[in-house]
């Protein structure tokens, strides 16, 4: 996401902000920008991968890049189906008339994310002191 602000790609796409409007629809009130960045790395961080240790060994795929990547795209799959919908932003973003391209992100975006998850926990995995 920071190299999206920074380079400026899909300046119409900003779930972040789209989660700070619902929040506040949410909640009655006006909420901080803070707050929508903060759930998404608590988010990432800790249930995600706390979710991730425990159904790993569920996970199709043979290491641990296939089964990030497995992960990972039923995680975008969720999102397209749910979160995007929930901020109105329609089913894979497709509200914002900007093709598959919040779609397409949304997958990179997860695909990296899981799939240096599953990288790393499988390393960790087979470390034995």
């Amino acid at each position: 996401m920071y190299l999206k602000s920074r380079t400026g790609l899909l300046p119409a796409f900003q779930p972040y902000e789209n989660l700070q409007v619902a929040l506040g629809r949410l909640t009655g009130g006006r909420v901080h920008p803070l707050i929508p960045w903060a759930l998404s790395f608590l988010n990432g961080a800790t249930i995600l991968g706390f979710l991730f240790g425990r159904v790993y060994p569920w996970l199709p795929g043979k290491g641990g890049a296939a089964k990030g990547a497995t992960f990972g795209i039923f995680g975008w799959v969720l999102m397209g189906f749910i979160f995007f919908p929930l901020l109105g932003l329609g089913l894979f973003a497709t509200a914002l008339d900007l093709g598959l391209e919040p779609a397409l992100f949304s997958l990179m975006m997860l695909l990296t994310y899981s799939i240096v998850l599953g990288v790393v926990y499988a390393a960790l995995n087979s470390w034995h002191p």
